[in-house]
């Protein structure tokens, strides 16, 4: 299989096979981010000989050794979604030639990658297959996303997911606790809720911000001009954006930067939530929780 560099997936894409379309990040300008550091975006030379070289590989694998069937395929890189409308198409096609019983395609995408998309476009793509996108929305706080240079503001969220929810095709959303800074947490929850609100994601997945030395962010705070969230505040934004989120999804806190493991179907859940919430806000210790952040050696 044709992989490049260190592959990300979201946990909830564990049993879907991982197909390398693209590589890095094609934005690769967010102050806290280090994922693709070591990896320039790139759609490879010969893409449609590697893809159909990497689904015979598969296919040998999963219908052959393993005795599986594939119903979903994921697609690997930090947004592939990004590709042209045609890519896109002939990925599915490929796709459907060596694996006719799958029925969805998945990947990550940024919010400006569905703006590139006509509406018509869109429809297409969720006919061939294409549902359930991971979109790292971060929060709804526009000051933070402006300070991090995420490249898009909370509105551009809202018009762009509910293009994606008139054409049908799912999504999820990565939430980024701390992003708003030391004293604001409390404020982007809420800001990220009313925009939640607003859409219909299937998850909203909550990863905890840990910063790293080669970070644009690390620098920020050598300056002074930005301040992380202790410990136990991250937990305090939890709270507020699970309790202010007033729609049908699931939550979920499950990746390494969360030293606590949250998951939970909303409504019927939220109640459970809020108090595991706070127990670990009133007995957990902070020299702990900081202890755990700083032994993770990469997310």
């Amino acid at each position: 299989m044709h992989y490049t560099g260190t592959i990300w997936r979201p946990p909830y894409e564990a049993s879907s096979l991982l197909l390398e379309v693209t590589a890095g990040c094609t934005h690769h300008n967010c102050k806290f981010c280090t994922l693709y550091d070591d990896l320039p975006f790139k759609f490879r030379k010969s893409p449609m000989e590697d893809i159909e070289a990497d689904l015979k590989e598969a296919k040998n694998l999963y219908c052959g050794w393993l005795g599986r069937q594939v119903s979903r395929v994921f697609l690997t890189g930090a947004n592939p979604f990004v590709l042209s409308f045609h890519h896109l198409m002939e990925i599915s096609e490929r796709i459907k030639k060596y694996f006719p019983e799958n029925r969805t395609i998945g990947c990550f995408a940024r919010i400006t990658d569905v703006t590139s998309k006509t509406d018509e476009e869109l429809l297409a793509l969720r006919k061939a297959g294409y549902d359930g996108l991971t979109i790292g929305m971060e929060t709804g706080d526009d000051d933070a996303l402006r300070f991090m240079n995420k490249g898009y503001v909370s509105s551009d969220l809202i018009e762009q997911c509910q293009r994606l929810d008139r054409a049908g095709i799912s999504y999820s959303f990565f939430y980024l606790t701390s992003i708003s800074g030391a004293g604001r947490g409390e404020i982007g929850a809420r800001l990220t809720a009313g925009v939640c609100n607003q859409l219909h994601p299937i998850l909203i997945g909550a990863n905890m911000l840990t910063i790293y030395p080669e970070s644009a962010l690390y620098t920020e705070i050598q300056r002074g001009t930005w301040t992380e969230e202790s410990e136990i505040e991250k937990y305090k934004e939890i709270r507020t954006l699970v309790d202010h989120l007033e729609i049908p999804t699931t939550f979920a806190a499950l990746g390494a930067s969360n030293a606590f493991q949250l998951y939970g179907v909303l409504p019927q859940d939220k109640a459970k939530l809020l108090k595991e919430l706070d127990t670990i806000i009133e007995t957990a210790s902070e020299a702990e929780l900081r202890q755990y952040r700083t032994r993770l050696p990469h997310l």
